[in-house]
Order: C-alpha cells, then sequence, then structure tokens
C-alpha cells in the first residue's frame, strides 16, 4: 500500500492562506461535523485520528453555521496543524451531470440507470473469500457463497433485463458513461421535476480510464485527453465507443435521493452532501475522511486558468483517486462545472491538516 511521510508546516507558509474564504470552508467541514460527531471515521493508513477530529468536529457545531471569516479562520488555526504530504501532487475534477430523462421506456429513452439487485453485496475487506480477484468489494451472492459479478459489457448486453432495476431511461449511452464516472446526476424529467440519482454500489470490477483506451488506439493524442474530447470522440463513432466504454468493466448502480438543496452536491461516500470547489475526493485507503485539505495547484488554462488555492474537505472518494497526494475537486453540478471539471488535470502542492495534540 502506498503511503507517505508528512512534514509539519505553518500556516503562513501555505501559500494563499490568509486570502482564503474560511467561512465557506468551514460551512462545508460543518456539514462534515454534523455526521462525524457522532460517528468518528475510521482512522486510514496516513494515520490521522479518527477519534481527534471528530472531537474537532463538535467543537464546529458549537459555533454558529455562518461564524464569519476571521473566527472561520482562527477555528482551523487552533485546532489543526498542516502537514504537507512527502509526494508530489495531482488534481483532476469532478461534477455533477445534469441530463434529460424519462421514468418510463420511451422510443428516444432507451438507456437505463439501474438499481442495484438484491444479490450483489459488499465483500469484507477485512476477510475477502479467495475465490475472488485481490481487490474486489463487491459481488454476487450464490447458494454456494459469492462469485465475481457480471461487468460492463454483460450488463448492458441483457444480463439483468427483465428484474425491474430500472430507476429512469436516459437518450444516449454515453450520457450514461460519464455519470457512472461521475457517480451521481440530476436527472430532468418531463414535467420540470428534477430527480437525483446518487452512487448505490458497482459491480466490483477494476475501473479502467476510458481515455487511456482511446489513446492506445490511437483515436486521440497525447495532449488532448479531456473530458470533452473523449466525449467528441466517442459520439462519432458508436460502435467503437461500445467497444471502448466496454473496457471499462466497472459498472456502477444507482438509488434515488432528493435534491433537497439546489446548491449542494449530492451526498458522497463520506456521507454528505458535496459544496461546490470546497468537497475533495481522496484515496479512502489512506486518508481519513472528513479531514481538511490545503491544495495548491491550477485552474485549466481553457477555462481562465490561475491559481487555485484553497481549504477543501476530504469528503469522497474514487476507483481512479489512488496515492497520498491525488485529489479529485467537485465543482459543481450542470455543463458549466462539467466544462471545468473535464479539463482539470494539474499538478500541485497537497497538504492535509492533522488534529492538534492538546499539551
Amino acid at each position: 500500500m502506498a503511503t507517505a511521510e508528512l512534514h509539519a508546516a505553518e500556516f503562513h507558509e501555505l501559500d494563499g492562506w490568509s486570502e482564503d474564504d474560511h467561512e465557506a470552508a468551514f460551512a462545508a467541514f460543518r456539514r462534515s461535523a454534523l455526521r462525524a460527531a457522532t460517528e468518528a471515521p475510521k482512522t486510514r493508513a496516513l494515520g490521522i485520528d479518527g477519534t481527534a477530529l471528530a472531537a474537532i468536529t463538535r467543537k464546529a457545531l458549537a459555533l454558529p453555521e455562518r461564524p464569519g471569516a476571521t473566527l472561520a479562520r482562527a477555528f482551523f488555526e487552533e485546532n489543526f496543524v498542516p502537514h504537507r504530504v512527502g509526494a508530489d501532487g495531482f488534481f483532476t475534477g469532478y461534477y455533477e451531470p445534469e441530463v434529460e430523462a424519462r421514468l418510463e421506456r420511451e422510443p428516444d429513452f432507451t438507456v437505463p440507470l439501474l438499481r442495484p439487485p438484491p444479490e450483489l453485496v459488499e465483500v469484507d475487506e477485512a476477510d475477502p473469500p479467495a475465490n475472488l480477484p485481490a481487490g474486489m468489494r463487491f459481488a454476487r451472492r450464490t447458494e454456494t457463497g459469492v462469485e465475481p459479478f457480471f461487468d460492463r459489457g454483460e450488463i448492458e448486453r441483457g444480463a439483468l433485463d427483465g428484474r425491474g432495476l430500472e430507476i429512469a431511461w436516459l437518450a444516449d449511452p454515453v450520457d450514461a458513461f460519464f455519470i457512472h464516472i461521475q457517480g451521481a446526476a440530476r436527472l430532468r424529467l418531463a414535467d420540470g421535476s428534477l430527480l437525483r440519482v446518487t452512487y448505490a454500489a458497482k459491480s466490483g470490477h477494476d475501473y479502467t480510464p476510458v481515455g487511456r483506451v482511446l489513446l492506445e488506439r490511437g483515436v486521440l493524442q497525447r495532449g488532448n485527453v479531456s473530458m470533452q474530447t473523449i466525449r467528441a470522440a466517442l459520439a462519432a463513432d458508436p460502435e467503437a465507443a461500445r467497444s471502448a466504454m466496454w473496457t471499462n468493466r466497472s459498472y456502477i448502480f444507482f438509488r434515488e435521493a432528493p435534491v433537497e438543496d439546489a446548491a449542494l452536491g449530492p451526498i458522497a461516500a463520506a456521507k454528505v452532501p458535496l459544496s461546490t470547489g470546497r468537497s475533495l475526493a481522496v484515496d479512502r485507503t489512506l486518508h481519513t475522511f472528513h479531514v481538511p485539505v490545503w491544495i495548491e495547484t491550477s485552474l485549466p488554462e481553457a477555462e481562465g486558468g490561475g491559481p487555485f488555492h484553497r481549504l477543501l474537505i476530504a469528503q469522497d472518494t474514487g476507483s481512479a483517486i489512488i496515492g497520498p497526494a491525488r485529489g479529485d475537486i467537485f465543482f459543481g453540478s450542470g455543463d458549466e462545472a462539467g466544462r471545468v471539471a473535464g479539463r482539470m488535470a494539474a499538478k500541485g502542492r497537497f497538504v492535509v491538516f492533522v488534529p492538534r495534540v492538546s499539551s
């Protein structure tokens, strides 16, 4: 398992710390506090103590929801010590797509988003069955035990048809594929209402980046791989697109979720709603959920560029987010967020906030 050393730093060494919107960061942290205060997060491999973090979240709940910039900054400085991760940082972006959908299959809406079938079960990480590939976290329960579940190609060829698992129907298989990658979506229904779907489970097979497959096949050229170029390539040749998408054997199942606050994103892996520009997906095997993370990176040139130095909260994870200094920034919902997220790929600095030990 990849780990990294943590090197203590001072707040004044964080480039842009004094200019950040600390109250916005506090709002995201307080959403984490509503869960972590009563259910301490698991301490992961980097050693950020979940119990100590939970104690700090209880302090956050004792403050006003909007404490002001000065008090919010003081809260972070009094309760945490920044530690640079001893590895090169790399940051991408993700978002919540918004697409047209129907609750019943129609001639132009034939691509389903599925809820998990009852035989799909999560594997015990501490004691996985010997017959499953290493690292497989979901499998199919049978009368004699468990076995690997169907992969993407098998499901899209009909392995689960007729089971009544459909939540909604989309018009475009590429839209569905990117909803699987993002793990959530807002669906615009015929009556104008919004239905949110969010991650519930997955097939258990490894995630394969389709951009890498298109590179290997010569469809895309190195240096020109983004969500936008990938989508264009898949749309240009539906048969080749199907073949490329099936190389990603990981298939995502969803559950319905209300859109209670249009300003917030879906509830993610840490069981709290995501905050635009303040939530970060991290490697869940290394990082303790709900910990604040200071990042120093830059936005895509095509979207105006410029530094992106701010405090985010580790509230999500992802199959492709691997390593101690790997982060995926949540940019919000809809097409504009998707334009930024799809082009985001930049190096930077990853600084995790370690709970301060009282003397």
